[in-house]
């Protein structure tokens, strides 16, 4: 029997048909593995991911594979983005033993939990082969599978080796850059070969880095400022509707991996606002934007929050599932929808060139349109003829951790860009957070359809969640926001620290695997550990906190063995350094909401390049005793709770925040 009708998440969902008698993950599985004495066989993927679709088609579908799995062992799928600490300690154990990751990701263990054979997809005539060898296996060399899974737990779970250390120094982000340099591509920007993803946290650095200045200046904008711009140009960034997707199979960013995920949209709104609040690039504002408003579009769930994908493949005028069907265009489609000369125009454009499959292209926007209005009108119209495809399907969970990215992005883009509506939805997604995730003093990981989950939220939720509250108090004035940070940060210091100055990635109360997960350095998203070395810091800013600080400061340590040579791992706690080393700048800004002066210096302290956290209105302790001066609304740059003589004025105000 398959018992994944009653499951919450949009993936499990998509295999609760399927002939194979799956079980969710939990105790019901093991047991089962128990009584019949058979393996288990692990399946973790996720619903956006393509190969995953593949696999479930050739086997999982299929009849005669399913009865070879419901014969010889339990199979047990996994939604990896609502279970991410079964998925991390499972993909460390495939990556140890084959030397590479991915999803689908199949694991077969013992009824114990232990892992002995790992791989990831598998076309289904060698899967069944490996069916049949795995349970041979079993059932004749029981002694060997045994041992096999005892040998990797016990390689595996020792200590990460990158805790404790000096605090970082000035030293480290510049030796950062230095590193970042050596593996940067000068000709199409990014970092490394092909394939090559969006860098979110490392841009974010080398923007503060840039922004704070200091050795390696030039070069940290120089690599920002040309990857910024070619991701926006090239095919990765969908040049109609917006957004970006997962990577770039080639280096030249030009064919992506379909699939869009809200965690890197709300990395990359929020990057190329700030290349946009540094550098004044035209380009950064309407990514930014754009991007802002394909989140909301094509994510944004009735209760508010925000979904968490959109998958690669969608479906052919013919009925067929293919990656990015919704997406490509061929010249001749262009024409039908455009008119002759509107069509050779958009062929030129966008490089129609054949840069995909079967002589489709995916469109790129290698050079800013000169005729505006011709633009705007081109991409209107074929924007309306896409919205009559097929869209591809959307995993409509909201995760916690990447709806608190979202925020911090919605909110921010909107006061720097006069646009209180993405304000107010970043106001909505924090009130289903509060509202939804929130259950006696502890945060689930996932709700859909305004329903929680029944999975506990790991470290990055309570982090992420609570650096996306602090930009929004920054913004709004509301101290609730603020409030709910503490609450979050009160978690994370008591539930997730692991004695040594880091953090775990599970609470100390959370499910028992074989190993506690700890990964302090960034994946696709930033690490738990640097996320909330990051909230942690700012709610010192806010609060005056030396605990918040000192614990900070102690979980970036991390960042100094890695900064050097591994910096493209270590973008997120990188930037949380040089917020570190900035102070970060404390800016409190007194005076009536309603009053024009008030809400100029408060724009103004929000423009800040450098790393600063801002509070106004009432309720937080920065602000406590800062007043306005003779009647006029007044600002205060701080550090440490250390401020400097108020000033009233906006250029004075931003004298301030350049001079540090």
């Amino acid at each position: 029997m398959n018992r994944l009708k009653d499951a919450t998440s949009p993936y499990l969902l998509q295999h609760a048909d399927n002939p194979v008698h799956w079980f969710p993950w939990g105790d019901d599985a093991f047991e089962e593995a128990r009584r019949r004495d058979v393996p288990i066989l692990l399946s973790v993927g996720y619903s956006a991911c393509h190969w995953c679709h593949v696999m479930a088609h050739e086997s999982f579908e299929d009849p005669a594979t399913a009865r070879m799995m419901n014969d010889l062992f339990v199979s047990v799928k996994v939604d990896r983005e609502e279970r991410p600490d079964v998925d991390a300690v499972y993909m460390e154990a495939t990556q140890a033993m084959t030397g590479q990751g991915g999803w689908p990701m199949t694991v077969f263990m013992t009824p114990s939990g232990e892992p002995f054979y790992c791989g990831t997809y598998f076309p289904r005539a060698h899967f069944q082969q490996l069916l049949q060898a795995v349970s041979q296996t079993w059932r004749d060399r029981r002694d060997e599978v045994l041992a096999q899974g005892q040998k990797v737990v016990g390689a595996l779970t020792g200590a990460t080796g990158l805790g404790g250390g000096a605090a970082p120094s000035e030293e480290v982000p510049a030796a950062a850059v230095r590193g970042l340099a050596e593996g940067y591509d000068r000709v199409r920007g990014g970092f490394g070969t092909s394939p090559k993803f969006p860098p979110s946290m490392v841009l974010e650095f080398l923007l503060r880095r840039a922004a704070r200045g200091g050795e390696g200046l030039e070069t940290a904008l120089e690599m920002a400022d040309a990857t910024l711009t070619a991701m926006a140009r090239g095919g990765i960034y969908d040049q109609l509707g917006g957004g970006f997707a997962r990577y770039s199979v080639d280096a030249a960013w030009v064919v992506p991996h379909f699939e869009k995920m809200l965690y890197d949209n709300a990395l990359l709104a929020r990057v190329y606002a700030h290349w946009w609040r540094l550098t004044g690039a035209e380009e950064g504002r309407r990514i930014a934007l754009e991007t802002c408003d394909w989140m909301l579009a094509d994510l944004r769930t009735a209760q508010g929050g925000l979904a968490s994908a959109l998958d690669a493949d969608s479906e052919t005028p013919e009925g067929r599932h293919e990656e990015g069907a919704y997406y490509v265009w061929t010249p001749e489609q262009l024409t039908e929808v455009l008119g002759a000369d509107d069509g050779a125009y958009a062929v030129e454009l966008f490089e129609v060139t054949g840069t995909f499959e079967h002589g489709t292209s995916v469109l790129q926007l290698p050079r800013p349109p000169e005729d505006r209005e011709r633009y705007a009108r081109v991409r209107a119209a074929l924007l309306a003829a896409r919205a009559r495809r097929v869209p591809p399907g959307r995993d409509d969970k909201v995760v916690a951790a990447w709806n608190g990215l979202a925020i911090a992005a919605l909110a921010e883009c909107g006061a720097y860009f006069d646009r209180p509506d993405l304000v107010e939805a970043a106001i909505e997604a924090a009130r289903l957070l509060r509202d939804v995730h929130w259950r006696d003093g502890r945060l689930r990981r996932t709700s859909r359809e305004g329903r929680a989950g029944d999975n506990v939220g790991v470290l990055e939720d309570y982090a992420d969640l609570a650096e996306g509250l602090i930009a929004l108090y920054g913004v709004t004035g509301d101290a609730a926001h603020a409030a709910f940070a503490g609450e979050l940060l009160d978690v994370v210091l008591d539930r997730f620290a692991d004695g040594q100055g880091g953090f775990f990635d599970t609470a100390d109360d959370a499910e028992r695997l074989w190993k506690r997960p700890q990964d302090p350095t960034d994946n696709a998203t930033p690490s738990g550990q640097f996320a909330a070395a990051g909230a942690l810091l700012s709610y010192a800013a806010l609060t005056g906190s030396a605990r918040h600080r000192d614990a900070a400061a102690a979980a970036l340590a991390p960042v100094v063995p890695l900064a050097e040579r591994h910096a493209r791992f270590a973008g997120w706690g990188l930037a949380v350094v040089e917020a570190l080393l900035a102070g970060p700048l404390e800016v409190a800004i007194a005076g009536p909401a309603d009053d024009p002066r008030t809400r100029e210096l408060h724009r103004t302290a929000l423009l800040s390049p450098v790393p600063a956290v801002v509070a106004t209105g009432d309720g937080v302790p920065l602000m406590e005793g800062r007043t306005p001066v003779d009647g006029r609304p007044a600002a205060y740059v701080c550090r440490e709770f250390t401020c400097r003589m108020p000033v009233t004025e906006t250029a004075a105000l931003q004298k301030e925040l350049t001079t540090g």
